[in-house]
């Protein structure tokens, strides 16, 4: 490697220009190519290969159902329920007047056939008492529907009293009624936003968070050329929702979440901030490079070899993998923190040689001879730590394995070919003074007189920390991966509390109803297991029955709710209305009790409307008849209910069930806390027991980190054989190659062990640091021990420790940028990164010489030297 690397920088400094020309040519044409095929891959899924039987099986649900992948879930928020319906109706309207951009827009739970049969699902007993409510109040519900207005709004009250004044009512309980319309009439008059709720007026009770959400299910065109492909079609779900006035309206908020806003979202988080972050490490790794290498062209030289180099690895990794993942995307920083190590390697060395022989081209030659040997050594080392991984199953990191790998070949090859023709060209000026930190000398005899208690410390400390091992947390739940800031990312946590948004459930393929509905039966049996559902789900029983009662009600509601609704009341006349409906609420404020005083309540808020501007009165008024007008649309849709079948049902709800082949999908919801990731691991495990096919988010979750963990674990043992490997064929001795790896796996141990203490879990992106570790530690090892062969001694004080020093600081800044950013999975590689960084360096600079003691004398250390001083 000497002869190879004299011979390169001989032939690279020898016509420098040709050099640099085949270089930027070479750099143009990669930087064309990256241009014209960049892409990233932001779906988590694809991180693990595809020819794993669960993935398959995952993959063939995707396809059976793929409304279910790539869609954009729309969630409406209102105060009321009532708003809520119909504000994600009217979305839904103006959405499907764009069929070009949005395919397909369901209403899951809602449309006609749940308003016309949402009756039958409930148990009879219930249903019998509602309708019977709603008979006994007919009188009421006639006056209502003929005046949906100030007019019938008082006429009810009448009623009401009425039947106060008869006894069939207490007073004491309207008082919950009265109440809920003060606050709605309170809310208008001091213009904040009034709303009003039947539907919890006629149940007695506050609805819960699930009520007033409602969502919007759309299928859109996505643009996969672009690096948000589902952009354009979130931006035109956010337009219609304002030019829809949901908000002005029905006081609704609109969020988006689904595969398609939380990919693009992922990218933007990436995205954010990069500009920035990547500025400032630029600006600190060139102050760095200038404390190192003290030259401005040096560090030039340097800024363009690396730069040139980056975008030749580029190339190359989108001809291999052709688009990035949210993991190989790191190849950009890993090749920087790790290239810019070679490129100040040779230029330390070279500023070595430049010092002890005052001329350029000699010097650039001799600094190949010296440091060709380790750095062609480390660039192969570090390479296996990256090409360790191409043959197991984490596709994510086995493409940036590759990707990495090769760029680690590219930084080697420029670091001895572009580096020195830039260098010869530039010329920077001699060396003044020798080039190691002198004032470390204190330091190299401190290590040489106590070695043996530096490494039995060292070594004691590591092995009283082993047991914190046990408490390494992996957390593989992909969603933590991503930032709970953005709305796709919190609306998903939000509704994955909600069991019947089924954000947490696993489902299983079956060819026939009749086997869903065994799978089913087997399913629900199982503790862990909450709620299952299948087509079945949704054909109501005891139909006949049912049926009967609401065409009994039917006959008694629909000629009331029949009645054409007369005019409404001018602004005269409600005020008139409203001062004598506040006349009667006085009268009976005069009796004792929470009636009374709920009465006299309502009654200041009545006067209040009857002289207030015509705006807020219109506004209170609003706010009380538009829920009204929809509860007496949805009552008169209920009492024209039918028989259900499967072959009733409405074609957009049989495609989420059953699959276009003719399968049937049955899912299973978790007990328990869906954000713990035990919990779901559980409820995986036991639903597989019982139906080995199944797949889903938990499933998904389960067996995803198995597949890591075996990836790790076997790319870890190759990585270490083989880099022992390449130790022995280029150390001959076994002793040396233990001197190399020993401090290796101590650094490897001691980050591991500081993870538990710093409550830093391992997951899907930042473990990717630990064969980082292995490749980028192994190479500031064999530095030192190439240069201990070679009989060099106070190797703190010598021109390496400034090399491997200021090279672990430029990588350090490089993650740095990584630890900024706003993506959590992306910070967590930065943090462990950065980590294992300050681990490996110390042992490296610390710990191995004390380990290595004083270099033996032996004649096969040949041209080998390290870094000099």
């Amino acid at each position: 490697m000497a002869r190879f690397a004299a011979r390169a920088i001989r032939l690279s400094i020898w016509s420098p220009w040709i050099t640099i020309l085949v270089f930027v040519l070479l750099t143009v044409a990669a930087g064309v190519y990256t241009a014209r095929n960049f892409a990233i891959n932001t779906d988590i899924s694809n991180l693990i290969a595809p020819n794993i039987d669960w993935r398959q099986r995952e993959i063939a649900f995707e396809t059976a159902f793929p409304s279910r992948v790539n869609n954009i879930l729309a969630v409406v928020d209102s105060p009321t329920p009532e708003l809520s319906a119909l504000a994600a109706n009217r979305l839904t309207s103006r959405l499907r007047d764009n069929p070009a951009l949005f395919p397909e827009v369901r209403r899951p739970d809602g449309g006609v056939f749940f308003e016309k049969n949402g009756l039958l699902f409930l148990p009879a007993e219930q249903l019998g008492q509602t309708l019977g409510q709603l008979e006994q109040a007919a009188p009421i519900v006639s006056i209502l529907a003929r005046n949906p207005n100030w007019r019938g709004l008082s006429q009810a009250a009448q009623a009401a009293l009425g039947g106060v004044q008869s006894g069939q009512l207490e007073l004491d309980a309207l008082a919950p009624v009265y109440d809920r319309f003060s606050r709605t009439f309170e809310d208008a008059a001091e213009g904040r936003p009034a709303s009003f709720s039947w539907q919890e007026l006629f149940a007695g009770q506050k609805s819960k968070p699930g009520d007033l959400r409602k969502f919007v299910d759309i299928t859109p065109k996505l643009d996969f050329s672009a690096l948000e492909p589902g952009k354009e079609a979130t931006d035109a779900v956010r337009q219609a929702a304002a030019e829809a006035k949901l908000g002005p309206d029905y006081q609704a908020r609109v969020r988006l979440t689904g595969s398609v806003p939380i990919a693009d979202e992922e990218f933007a988080t990436v995205k954010d901030g990069m500009l920035l972050h990547g500025t400032g490490t630029v600006i600190v790794v060139l102050f760095i490079l200038w404390l190192a290498l003290k030259s401005a062209r040096i560090i030039f030289a340097v800024f363009v070899a690396l730069a040139g180099g980056l975008a030749i690895t580029a190339a190359l990794g989108f001809m291999m993998v052709g688009s990035l993942n949210m993991i190989s995307v790191a190849f950009f920083v890993l090749f920087v923190g790790l290239g810019v190590d070679f490129c100040i390697q040779y230029s330390v060395r070279y500023r070595d040689e430049r010092f002890h022989k005052d001329q350029l081209k000699p010097a650039l030659v001799d600094a190949g001879v010296a440091i060709g040997g380790p750095l062609a050594l480390a660039a192969a080392a570090t390479a296996a730590g990256f090409l360790a991984f191409l043959p197991t199953a984490y596709q994510g990191v086995s493409e940036l394995g590759a990707i990495a790998g090769v760029g680690m070949i590219v930084a080697f090859i420029m670091s001895l070919t572009v580096l020195p023709a830039l260098l010869a060209l530039l010329d920077p000026p001699g060396e003044k003074e020798p080039l190691g930190f002198s004032s470390l000398a204190p330091a190299d005899r401190f290590v040489a007189r106590n070695r043996r208690w530096i490494v039995a410390v060292t070594l004691g400390l590591a092995i009283v920390g082993l047991p914190l091992l046990y408490f390494l947390r992996f957390d593989f739940n992909p969603i933590n991966l991503r930032s709970a800031q953005v709305e796709s990312i919190s609306t998903f946590l939000e509704l994955r509390q909600d069991p019947n948004t089924g954000a947490s459930a696993v489902n299983v393929l079956v060819t026939s109803q009749e086997q869903a509905q065994a799978v089913a039966e087997k399913l629900q049996k199982l503790p862990e297991v909450d709620r299952v559902m299948t087509i079945q789900s949704f054909i109501p029983d005891d139909q006949e029955t049912k049926l009967g009662l609401i065409k009994q009600a039917a006959e008694v509601l629909e000629p009331v709710l029949e009645t054409r609704p007369s005019p409404a009341p001018d602004a005269q006349e409600a005020r008139a209305i409203l001062n004598e409906t506040a006349g009667l609420m006085e009268i009976v404020a005069q009796q004792p009790g929470a009636g009374g005083a709920a009465a006299k309540r309502l009654a200041v808020q009545l006067r209040k409307l009857a002289e207030a501007p015509d705006e807020i009165r219109n506004a209170a008024e609003r706010a009380v008849v538009m829920p009204l007008e929809l509860q007496l649309d949805q009552l008169r849709m209920a009492l024209r209910a039918e028989p259900v079948t499967i072959d009733s049902l409405p074609k957009d709800l049989k495609t989420m069930w059953i699959a276009a082949d003719g399968r049937y999908r049955v899912e299973a919801l978790p007990t328990g806390d869906p954000n713990d990731n035990e919990t779901l691991r559980n409820f995986a495990r036991k639903v597989l027991e019982v139906e080995p096919t199944a797949i889903g988010g938990p499933i998904s979750i389960l067996k995803s980190g198995d597949v890591i963990v075996v990836a790790f674990i076997q790319a870890g043992l190759l990585a270490l054989v083989t880099i022992c490997i390449l130790l022995f064929i280029a150390l001959r001795r076994l002793e040396d190659v233990l001197l190399t790896v020993v401090p290796l796996l101590l650094a490897g141990v001691i980050t591991m062990e500081i993870c538990v203490l710093i409550d830093l879990p391992l997951n899907f992106a930042n473990i990717i640091a630990l064969p980082l570790l292995l490749g980028m530690g192994v190479a500031f090892k064999i530095y030192y021990i190439m240069a201990w062969r070679a009989g060099q001694t106070d190797l703190l004080q010598s021109s390496l420790t400034r090399a491997v020093i200021f090279s672990a600081l430029t990588t350090a800044t490089a993650f740095g940028s990584l630890w900024l950013s706003n993506h959590p999975g992306t910070s967590s590689l930065g943090k462990l990164l950065a980590l294992s960084l300050v681990t490996t360096m110390c042992a490296a600079v610390f710990f191995q010489p004390a380990l290595m003691g004083r270099p033996r004398e032996s004649a096969d250390s040949g041209t080998d030297a390290g870094n000099g001083g």
